[in-house]
């Protein structure tokens, strides 16, 4: 579908003024400010990320209170339950403060609610076990924030609870002992975008320090944090951001035996980068939530040695091979029934709904049907007598909003501005669906449903050389905020007639501006743009820059997103 292009705006006075402290490209000084790094000494942090840009964990509300009651049960030989979500963050969390505390208290055991008979969050279920299996104290990971009503029943029956959660508290809080969320209103920590693992980061190494207990395993553990916050798409900012370059570094130098474990799975030979924990990592960790019990991503996470880590890999990587399948089978039919739809100019939403879609999948499904159909997007199976399913939002539309104006026709339904999971009763779909298009219609003006990509600056062929790539390379790890930059340059010319067809989907570049430099490039999937391209004319490019290894010759090389 067509994009719109926008150019975002610097303030020009303090990129003139990073141009003169720090004696780079503008261009570079531009891409700073936009990431509201606007001093010299913002940009050193930025550049030279390390250890001592990490906060106090005691800043955080109720660190005290759960450090003292952890230290408590240990000293008082309790058992403590581990309970955490089953999707990358939360099973990656389990991992992180199940290791550190069994390593110091061998009475400890860890929960993952099953997505389809439990769901998300703390289960009914999951106290039960807790209570017959006499525990005294849950740590919740990644959940816990929103469970009233199983905290209230732990807390009756003897149990303490510690709720170690990134996501938004409502008004009304669990009675636990501590809520680890900064987040909360009152918190006064000064990064608010922790994952969940990063809150459990900080968990242990508060008790660390507290109680120099177990202190060097604290840090083995930052490349599981930095795979959570790659795969949970928080914001690449601030600590978040220290704790990715931190985690990478790990990952590269000593890797841990799960990392190690996907990397010989998945035959990866070069160093990690974050894309490499997105789209290699996570959607094996994430498929055994999806495909079947995601327990095995947490104790491939705990294994002993490579080779039992090995054969949980295997079988995340065997899960996630039938993931692509039945999601690829999914997407097909979603989309015959949204181009059936597509007559229907009434329409600004999309909602699609077939009994025998398996639930794992209709988060992913939702988000391919957006590529094609750009509006928000509903995918519902049938679940345990329910329709259920999950919901994907585009960029002015908040999804959690839109659904709680619909909330008459649903049983239950959580989440955030761009995704969200949601159930009902059968006999209320029809009209909860005409109620969401409605609620889009009222919310989304026309000029929203256009997607847009958002342009970094525009760069001139002539300035880009090897020591203006090295600069830029120092902007990853690169996710929300601190996106990989996109560049716009205008009327190129295709050199002597070079640029071909590849595969019959992409268009290999061979590009020159105003008769000066040539650089050479990819464009996936942009065979369509080929007649502009050959029609003589100029055309304007965005694109990402990046290296291109050949043969064992290293080149600067132009990823293209779009021409026009």
């Amino acid at each position: 579908m067509q994009k719109k292009w926008k150019l975002k705006k610097s303030h020009a006075d303090i990129v003139q003024q990073l141009q003169n402290d720090l004696k780079i490209h503008p261009v570079l000084c531009e891409l700073l400010q936009q990431r509201e790094i606007n001093t010299y000494e913002q940009a050193r942090q930025f550049f030279r990320t390390s250890e001592e840009h990490l906060h106090d964990p005691f800043l955080m509300k109720g660190m005290d209170i759960a450090v003292t009651r952890i230290h408590q049960a240990i000293e008082n030989k309790e058992r403590i339950l581990i309970y955490g979500d089953y999707d990358v963050d939360g099973t990656t969390s389990v991992a992180v403060v199940y290791s550190y505390l069994q390593a110091i208290h061998p009475d400890i055991e860890y929960y993952i609610p099953h997505r389809f008979t439990e769901g998300y969050g703390m289960s009914n279920k999951g106290i039960e076990y807790a209570i017959a299996n006499h525990f005294t104290l849950i740590i919740t990971l990644d959940c816990g924030v929103k469970s009233i009503v199983p905290i209230h029943k732990a807390k009756a029956n003897g149990i303490d609870t510690i709720v170690c959660d990134h996501h938004l508290p409502d008004d009304d809080l669990p009675d636990a002992i501590a809520i680890l969320n900064p987040k909360q209103a009152d918190c006064p920590y000064p990064y608010k975008e922790l994952c969940g693992c990063g809150i459990g980061y900080k968990l242990i190494s508060a008790y660390a320090l507290k109680y120099q207990a177990n202190v060097e395993s604290v840090h083995k553990h930052l490349d599981l944090v930095a795979t959570a916050i790659a795969a949970d798409i928080v914001p690449i900012t601030g600590e978040n951001r220290t704790l990715c370059v931190l985690g990478l570094q790990k990952a590269n130098a000593n890797p841990c035996i799960s990392l190690q474990a996907l990397r010989y799975i998945n035959a990866l030979q070069k160093e990690f980068t974050i894309n490499d924990l997105v789209f290699i990592i996570a959607p094996r960790v994430n498929a055994a939530g999806r495909m079947d019990d995601a327990r095995k991503a947490v104790d491939m996470f705990i294994a002993p040695d490579l080779e039992t880590a090995k054969e949980y890999a295997n079988l995340l990587h065997e899960d996630n091979l039938v993931r692509r399948d039945i999601d690829k089978q999914i997407t097909a039919e979603a989309l015959e029934l949204v181009d059936a739809m597509n007559n229907d100019e009434s329409l600004r939403s999309t909602v699609v709904y077939h009994p025998d879609w398996h639930k794992g999948v209709v988060g992913i499904v939702a988000s391919r049907l957006i590529e094609h159909h750009y509006r928000p997007t509903i995918v519902l199976t049938k679940s345990e007598g329910k329709v259920s399913g999950s919901a994907r939002s585009i960029k002015g539309f908040n999804l959690f909003d839109g659904l709680n104006q619909c909330a008459e026709y649903l049983e239950n339904w959580g989440g955030h501005y761009f995704a969200a999971g949601l159930t009902m009763k059968e006999e209320n779909l029809n009209h909860f669906t005409a109620k969401f298009n409605e609620v889009v219609i009222a919310s989304v003006p026309e000029e929203m449903f256009q997607p847009v990509i958002e342009i970094d600056a525009e760069l001139q062929l002539k300035d880009i050389n090897e020591s203006f790539l090295q600069i830029l390379k120092q902007f990853a790890p690169h996710g929300p905020e601190n996106m990989k930059p996109i560049f716009l340059s205008t009327a190129l010319t295709d050199f002597q007639d070079r640029t071909t067809i590849v595969k019959e989907q992409h268009v290999r570049f061979s590009v020159q501006q105003a008769n000066g430099k040539v650089f050479n490039g990819i464009g996936f999937n942009l065979a369509d743009k080929m007649p502009l391209i050959k029609s003589k004319s100029s055309f304007d490019i965005l694109y990402h820059l990046e290296e291109n290894e050949f043969n064992g010759n290293t080149s600067i090389q132009l990823k293209v997103i779009d021409v026009r």
